[in-house]
């Protein structure tokens, strides 16, 4: 007679419950630390994407990775127990006395008593006992039976400082992963290796291409040759593809006296991210951040007519703006950075078909670069917005039917938009599924007002152009964060430092090696030849750490036919070709810049 098996709880699988689930982790994290360190002080313990974290105070005692594995293990022992969380509304004084020797927790509660918010806290309890006890807001789940013990994992520790203030004692966060199921887990477990071996800091130094020296600067990028090369590349068929596409390039001083940061808005509303001002004479001086009101003054640099408008001005602007040293991330997060900015400056009749065409042109770029996998938001008025409303309702409909027009899905992000204006963002699909922020496409209503931009119009009469804010590839240091991750630093052909390696099986073939070395170079292709005294097998295999895209062999065959045998990377294939149709082949897979309707 078969045992009948035991139910397992039936888990919806939605994005509220699992956030019930990271939350009641973190909790259960934090019962298991206070087991083994009853002294420790708590932060705070919130759900992020894939996981959750929870923030500790060890005083003077030292703590490394090695304490994961034990305390995940602990924790499975409380999931086992089938523990309780149980939610009360509290009173200040009672939370005050709970945690009266929290130090955090009791900071957080005079700040919901400012802001005069309601005091839950939740304990987490066997059977009557309990076993921690939190000031939380929730939601968790009701019991830890419906948690599987296999589908988390605790991750890493990091420094955190309290509130993100650098001001702030140093804390100690632990991360973890979870999902709904153990194959959930092992997929991302999966993902994370990958990404490890895409990260973009890693192959930047393995190839050569780009550092950092904390230093002399944290978050400053230094470009070395290799690297400089594939800038160099970017910036040509940029360069390239926005004068076919009716945009004049133009470059702007890097500082600005605080008078024009008074009247752009950004000494108001963005002084946190500027830098401190330096003296010249007797006015001061601001580090840019942003290239917008030096556009602008280009603008009124003479009187305009609608004759001369829609005006498309880009420039690759390098620009500074403070970030905290805990958020600075290779190149997707640093302190100075040269953004692809251009402003289009308009007409109302005109803003439709700009918006067309400026959001072709974005697509047109991204896709270049070898993204094809896209997703759209559009960002529309917030609380607090200015301009009229007559405006706003016609640059939302011009950004929403040019979406439509490209047949391409998009979500709206309700209120997501500027103060100044709504927008597009464009969001990029790499190797790994994984989304990279790059277009951005922005009205303002607010920069034009405040600079009194003018055109005269048909009837004689002065009117206010509308302005568009637009970046295609964000910053040329994230985007090209983003190109090391997605291609593994197996760039494409046009983008790669050395596209072509030689390899002479002996030194009687190196002359024939470096004549071959000269005629591809005169076509404008980039060859190296390796005659090292290495085996021609290590030297294959250096080629293919290096990820050339060509590798070609050569011998007493091949000095006789004048055929090459061409190596293409990832393949063990050897192709007979002359050069001639190899020099055909190569040049096929440099892009032309287009004009985009």
């Amino acid at each position: 007679m078969k045992q009948a098996r035991s139910k397992k709880p039936r888990v919806k699988k939605s994005k509220n419950d699992i956030e019930k689930i990271r939350h009641s982790l973190s909790h259960l994290l934090a019962a298991a630390v206070l087991q083994l360190y009853p002294n420790v002080k708590f932060g705070i313990g919130p759900t992020i994407e894939n996981g959750f974290y929870y923030d500790f105070d060890f005083g003077k005692t030292k703590i490394d990775e090695s304490l994961l594995p034990k305390l995940e293990k602990m924790m499975k022992d409380l999931i086992g127990r089938n523990l309780k969380f149980k939610k009360e509304i509290v009173s200040y004084a009672r939370a005050k006395k709970i945690f009266r020797n929290q130090p955090y927790k009791l900071e957080l509660l005079e700040e919901f008593k400012k802001q005069k918010k309601p005091l839950t806290i939740y304990r987490t309890l066997y059977g009557q006992k309990e076993v921690f006890v939190d000031l939380c807001a929730g939601p968790h789940v009701a019991s830890t039976k419906i948690i599987d013990k296999e589908s988390f994992k605790l991750e890493k520790l990091a420094g955190a400082y309290w509130k993100g203030d650098e001001k702030n004692a140093m804390l100690t966060r632990i991360y973890g992963l979870a999902f709904h199921t153990k194959e959930e887990l092992n997929d991302y477990l999966h993902l994370l290796e990958e990404s490890k071996k895409r990260d973009h800091r890693t192959i930047g130094q393995q190839m050569d291409l780009f550092s950092f020296h904390e230093e002399f600067g944290p978050g400053l990028v230094y470009w070395h040759p290799k690297g400089g090369l594939i800038r160099v590349l970017m910036e040509n068929f940029w360069r390239e593809a926005h004068l076919k596409n009716g945009y004049g390039i133009v470059f702007t001083p890097h500082i600005g006296k605080s008078d024009l940061w008074k009247i752009s808005g950004h000494l108001n509303f963005y002084r946190e991210n500027m830098y401190s001002p330096m003296k010249i004479d007797a006015d001061e001086y601001y580090i840019k951040p942003m290239n917008c009101p030096f556009h602008i003054q280009i603008y009124k640099s003479r009187t305009r007519s609608y004759r001369d408008l829609p005006l498309r001005w880009a420039e690759l602007g390098t620009v500074y703006r403070y970030e905290k040293a805990g958020v600075l991330h290779g190149l997707l997060r640093v302190r100075g950075f040269t953004q692809d900015d251009a402003h289009l400056i308009c007409t109302p009749e005109q803003m439709p078909s700009e918006i067309k065409k400026v959001l072709n042109f974005s697509l047109y770029i991204l896709k270049s670069f070898g993204f094809n996998d896209f997703s759209i938001y559009l960002s529309t008025k917030p609380k607090g917005s200015i301009g009229p409303q007559k405006h706003w309702n016609e640059a939302t409909h011009a950004l929403e039917r040019a979406i439509q027009t490209s047949k391409l899905p998009y979500k709206i992000d309700k209120g997501g938009g500027a103060f100044y204006g709504p927008k597009i963002d464009i969001k990029v699909k790499d190797a790994l599924d994984r989304e990279w922020q790059c277009s951005t496409i922005q009205f303002d209503f607010n920069m034009p007002e405040k600079f009194q931009m003018k055109y005269t119009d048909k009837n004689g009469k002065q009117q206010q152009p509308y302005m568009i804010h637009r970046a295609l590839m964000g910053s040329l240091e994230r985007f090209f964060g983003a190109l090391i991750e997605n291609y593994a630093g197996a760039f494409p052909f046009w983008l790669m430092p050395i596209q072509i390696k030689l390899l002479p099986v002996t030194d009687k073939f190196s002359p024939f090696a470096y004549k071959l070395k000269d005629k591809l170079e005169n076509e404008g292709l980039r060859v190296e030849v390796d005659d090292s005294n290495e085996t021609i097998s290590k030297r294959i295999r250096n080629a293919e750490v290096e990820k050339i895209p060509y590798i070609i062999v050569l011998g007493q065959k091949e000095l006789e036919s004048g055929n090459l045998p061409i190596r293409e990377r990832g393949s063990k294939e050897i192709k007979l070709i002359s050069p001639e149709a190899f020099i055909e082949l190569c040049k096929n897979q440099i892009p032309i810049p287009q004009k985009i309707q």
